[in-house]
Order: structure tokens, then sequence, then C-alpha cells
């Protein structure tokens, strides 16, 4: 039977369109669509369990997949499958959990898949700027309970105009690139890079976004009602009892009211919150215990939410004793680690961060291969929170994504600010050691210390903030420099990184609908003034990049050499470069480049004498002498018909001089005329057009005798 096809289009206003249909593919998840743009397609399916897991959260999964097929391509690697997520799937998956996630209820704890994959690639065609949209799309096809419908989209700036979802190299051309989610009504994720731009210009491109992705959710919903809307599914919800509610809110509220107005350290406001929490238990009896235990501890944590947020929006105070615009205290170090090629440490309250730096070639670029985007990445960062930074045992189970995540952000931004001059490939590993709020801003702060203390130029230093904010919707408080206790108790968590000049990364989630551009920008200004604060605590450690690298650090020479001599320089089966860098100590690596069919030379080594060496070896093979001109040389060898002499600007550079070419007077001998280790000039004269052969004079350089002398010396 022919399948009934549903479809809706969107607009993008500039002859680009986005299809979403539905009812051809996948009809046995709870929803499907097939999202499309030009020749990219996504398909996105949707499932949960209809009975609830034994959980207290909502175990939900979102999964990105790029299928290579979709390009026409095979996987790379020894293995023909696809396996593991690359970073670019993690990083869509976290853009698009993000945004999902807050809308379903709270007591909503069923096992819940959000599947999406590429099945078709578009080289004009940023797939992932519309999984969210995908995820969403499908989701109103099913019978979830979903508070609403969402959207993403990508906002570049090009030439000074906005565009939404632009290409790739529309992308490489623009100031300033962000993913927004959004409803209808609220702006609830933001993610991306610029080119210090202000903080009213991120505004402006955020509203811009919002409005396209306003048209995205009218079509999810045109299409929702064309299918048929499903009623929403049924579920067992929590439990909900008032009386018992009010009693630990009475127990409990002003207790927490007062530890939380002491300011005291993580440890000890945890402990003195745990005790209030087990007096509470304690005033239950055993059958209280039985009947009402398992709704004792949410009720509880509700009431220390209330104080602490109570107290903040009343008194502009802080769990820590802050006020709200105030900074923890920050130390930082730097050429801490004697081995490495630069390092830094950054402490902020109870954050810290110990950044590492590694210079290497081109050969250790971070090579990227998706079946969307193949590239490499010559700065790149990797970012480790072990748990022992949060005072915890748990198992280590590789990179998470969460270290994903922070690493991109922190990438992001940094890598604009290294100078494109900048020679080396360069590797940023930040080992988170303590942690209580905003480590990836640690991150950005010791990153830009250790590339300083590095030797690599930097345009400017970059220093990261993390802003949060409490309202009760009367009143709101953006705080500076968050607790982890806020984020998680807080409406919103804000990182804004950036140099003196402005805004260089953000990533954003907000958790309460119909947050103002009014209050946006002012928690950008106040991030600003936050940002200023801690750039001049890190230029106090380190105000400028080392004028030099280390000296046990890899010193770097680019050269390059005409294509034809690329084949000389590495030599049959690379003997000749193997045995340049054995003699010399350097890495030696040689691109081509594949608009000028140049070779690119690229020399790493710790020992100057050394690069040096390599430099003489490859101006020797690269050496040509020019026709009419004069070069010195030395006598190597003596034969009976003439002496071969070496190019002392390019040693191994060997040519005949020929007996003929010694003097004007007839020479029986070489040896009457040069010794073994003779040096003097001869002129160039080229390939003699019958022998091929390189033809140079001594006799060209002397003065020439009289006619009736060499009538003479010839008889």
């Amino acid at each position: 039977m022919i399948p009934k096809v549903f479809k809706e289009i969107i607009d993008l206003g500039d002859g680009r369109t986005i299809s979403l249909e539905t009812g051809k593919l996948a009809k046995q998840a709870h929803g499907s669509v097939v999202v499309q743009s030009g020749k990219c397609m996504l398909l996105c399916t949707v499932v949960s369990n209809y009975k609830q897991s034994d959980v207290d959260f909502l175990p939900l999964t979102v999964d990105y997949r790029e299928k290579f097929a979709a390009a026409g391509r095979y996987p790379g690697g020894f293995f023909k499958r696809e396996a593991r997520p690359s970073d670019g799937e993690v990083l869509t998956m976290r853009l698009v959990d993000r945004v999902l996630r807050p809308l379903f209820p709270k007591d909503y704890h069923a096992e819940t898949q959000v599947m999406i994959q590429l099945m078709s690639h578009d080289e004009d065609v940023m797939p992932e700027a519309m999984a969210g949209l995908a995820a969403s799309a499908a989701i109103q096809l099913s019978d979830f309970p979903f508070e609403c419908a969402i959207s993403e989209a990508r906002v570049a700036r090009v030439n000074g105009e906005f565009v939404i979802n632009p290409t790739r190299s529309q992308l490489k051309e623009s100031d300033l690139e962000m993913m927004i989610g959004a409803s209808a009504d609220s702006v609830m994720m933001v993610e991306g890079e610029m080119d210090e731009i202000s903080e009213e210009e991120m505004a402006e491109a955020i509203k811009f976004a919002h409005e396209a992705i306003k048209v995205q959710i009218a079509a999810q919903i045109r299409l929702a009602e064309a299918v048929g809307k499903k009623e929403v599914r049924e579920y067992q919800t929590a439990e909900e009892n008032e009386d018992l509610a009010k009693r630990i809110h009475d127990l409990a509220y002003d207790k927490c009211y007062e530890i939380a107005k002491q300011g005291t350290s993580k440890v000890e406001r945890t402990n003195a919150f745990a005790a209030v929490k087990e007096e509470v238990k304690a005033s239950f009896t055993e059958e209280e215990i039985a009947e009402f235990g398992h709704l004792i501890g949410g009720y509880y944590s509700k009431a220390e939410k209330e104080a602490v947020r109570e107290l903040t929006l009343s008194e502009g105070l802080r769990l820590d004793g802050r006020k709200t615009d105030e900074i923890r205290p920050i130390w930082c170090e730097v050429d801490y680690l004697p081995s490495v090629h630069g390092s830094a440490i950054f402490t902020r309250g109870e954050t810290q961060a110990l950044a590492t730096v590694t210079l290497g070639t081109s050969r250790e670029a971070n090579k990227i291969d998706m079946p969307s985007f193949e590239g490499e990445e010559t700065f790149y960062l990797h970012y480790n929170f072990p748990p022992f930074c949060t005072g915890e045992a748990r198992p280590l189970r590789g990179t998470s994504r969460r270290e994903v995540g922070h690493g991109n952000l922190a990438q992001r931004a940094l890598k604009g600010m290294i100078s494109e001059d900048c020679p080396y490939t360069v590797r940023v590993v930040s080992e988170v050691l303590e942690s209580n709020g905003s480590s990836s801003m640690a991150t950005v702060c010791a990153g830009t210390m250790a590339l300083m203390d590095a030797g690599v130029e930097m345009k400017r230093p970059v220093s990261g903030i993390a802003m949060g904010l409490i309202s009760d919707g009367d009143r709101y408080a953006i705080l500076s420099d968050i607790l982890g206790d806020e984020d998680h108790l807080g409406d919103m968590d804000f990182k804004v990184t950036g140099t003196s000049e402005g805004i260089t990364a953000c990533q954003m989630d907000i958790k309460i609908k119909g947050l103002s551009y009014e209050i946006l920008v002012k928690a950008l200004k106040q991030a600003r003034d936050g940002r200023f604060h801690i750039l001049e605590k890190i230029t106090d450690t380190i105000a400028k990049p080392n004028t030099s690298v280390k000296a046990h650090a890899p010193k770097m020479v680019s050269k390059t050499i005409p294509g034809d001599f690329i084949g000389a320089l590495i030599g049959p089966g690379g003997k000749v470069i193997q045995e340049l860098q054995k003699q010399t100590g350097c890495t030696i690596v040689i691109n081509e480049d594949p608009v000028t069919e140049e070779g690119i030379v690229e020399i790493l080594g710790t020992n100057q004498e050394g690069i040096d060496a390599v430099l003489a070896k490859i101006d020797a093979i690269t050496f040509k002498p020019e026709r009419g001109s004069v070069y010195e040389v030395k006598v190597i060898k003596m034969l009976d018909f003439g002496a071969v002499v070496e190019y002392t600007e390019a040693p191994g550079n060997e040519v005949l001089l020929h007996i003929s070419e010694l003097a004007w007077e007839r020479t029986n001998n070489v040896s009457d005329v040069v010794k073994m280790g003779d040096v003097f000039d001869v002129k160039y004269f080229g390939r003699d057009p019958k022998t091929r052969k390189e033809k140079v004079s001594r006799k060209a350089l002397l003065p020439r005798p009289p006619r009736e002398e060499r009538k003479e010396n010839k008889d």
C-alpha cells in the first residue's frame, strides 16, 4: 500500500527551503520525520517507553550520526563500519539535548531516545543546523508529554548582513557564528564564536535567529495538525502531598537561610545542609518515614533552593558571602611544569585548571574525517575533568560528552586570537584539578597564559566568566562568576569569553521563559566587567607572549622550495630526508601547496645548529646557478681531463671544470694549475646545447693575454 505522505515547506527567504516530511519512513517509531534542504536529508526518529523507569530523572538519549554512505564515502581506518561518534557528532548531540531536556515534565522518567542520522549529504548545507528542528518535529508527531515545539538555527554575519544556516564557504567569511535554540516565545540556548564583537551585536544576532526559528516552529505545528495531533499519553505522575511539603518547609527553610547567609566554603555548607536534612528526617516517626520517606528528600531540596534564592533576591548575598557582581579571589602562575613547552595554573575560588601547551609540525594537526566535513585543525584544545576535582570516586569511562563540549567552547574562545603567522601546530590540554563553578572558563584563562608562556604569538589575551540569573518573575539578580550550586539552583548559566576588544565565544542555557533582551544585554555587560577584572589578573601574571619558545621547546622554521626539488630532498625511499633527520635531530615535514605546487618544508628542532644544517642542505639541494653569474668553488677531485669542483655556498653541488677552461695558456696537466682543496671563482655558462652538460670556466675570469702571446702558448 502506498503510504500517505505529509509535507511542509519552510522558506529561508533567499531561494533556499527546508522541507519536513512524514508518513514514508520509520513508521513504527513513535514519531519520525525527514528534514531536507538541497540534497541534504536527515531522518529523525523518537521513541519513549510507556513504562516509567525506576530512576528520579529523565533517561533521555539524543544520538546524532553521520553515515559515510550519505557522502558516497567509506569510513576511514581498518574497520569499514561507523563506530564511536566523532567529536563533531557529540557536539551536535549536546546542542539538541540542551534544548529538549528541560521541556519534558520533571516527573517524566520513561526511557526516551531521539535518534538523528544524516542520510544524504550536500556540500552547501551544514546538517547539524537542522538537527534541533528535526528532533522537535518528530516529537510533535508523537504522544510524548512535551511542553512546546522548539527549533534551532545557525546565524552568521557575512559582510555586515545576518544569514540563517549559512554554507561552509559563507561561514569562513563571517565574523560571528552562533547556534540558537528557542521556542516561539523564549530563547533557551546559545552557543558560538565571534571575532571580538560587542554585547549589542550579539543580542541583535540572537533576535535575528529567533525570528527564523518562529517560522520553523509554525511549520512543525502545521505538519502535526495535518497528520492529526495525538493525545498526550498518560503516565504515572509524581505523588504530591502539600501538607508534608509545608511541614518540611517550616522545619528547614529558616535554618537553610541562615546557613546560606554565613558565606562558608563548599564543604562546610554541604555538611551544614546535610545536618539540617538529617534533623528534618529525625522529626518523623518510623511510621511516617515508611509512608512518606520517598518524598522527604525532594521537599527538603525544594525548601533549601527557595532559601538560597531568596537570600540573593532580597539581600543581594550569595552562598559564599559575595555580592552579585563580585569575583572570587584569583591567583595565577606560569612556567610551573619544567619539561613542557608552556604551562599555567589558574585558580579562581575553588576552581583550578592546569593548562599545558605542546608545539609541533603540521604532521600533528588534528585530522577531522566526517561525512559532512574533511579537514584538519592546527590549533586544538582538550579538556579533562577527573572525578577527584569534585571530591568524588567514580568509574572512568573514557572522554565524556561534557568534556568534549567544554573543551570545544574553550577552543573556540582562543583559536581566533592565535596569530595567522604561527608556524606551529598547537595543542592545549586543560587538566581540571578543582571544580566549583565553570572549569571551562578557568580553562580559557589557564590556556591563554600557557600559550603566552610557550611563546605562541597571540593577538590579545582572552579571559572568560560564567554568569548566572535568579528570578521570581518580578525580581531578578544577575550573578557574576557563579558557583556550582548557583548553576544548579539558578535560572541561567551563561559563559562568555573575550578580549579587551570584544566577545570571542559564548555558551548559554536558560531555564526560564521570556528572558527579555534588556536583561540579556545587562548580563552581557556585567560579564564584560567581570572579564576585564579577570583579564587584569592574567596580564599581571604574564603581560604578553614570551619573545621566544623555551630552550627545550622545538623551534620551527618553514622554507618554500620549488616543487621539482621535493623528490630530491626526500631521496629514493626517503633516504635523504631520513638521514638528514638522524644527523641533525630535527623533524622535517614536507607538504605540497595544492595551488602553487611548491614544496613547504617545516623544520622542527631544539638545536639551532641542527636547524641551520637542515637549511644548508636544502639550499644545497635546491641550488640552481644562474647563467653569467660568478660562484666560489672548491676542488674536491682531480681528473686527467679536468677538476671536479663544489660550490662553496651549496655543498654537495658539483660540476666539472674542464681542463680547457682552467687557464688561457695550454694546460697539459690539471695539477699544473689547481690542486685539491684550492678555492677560487668560476663563471657559470649554463648547459651546453650539444652535450647538455653544465659548463663553468676559470679562465673566463682571468685577464685575456695578447693575441701573439696566445699563439706562442699554443705553439
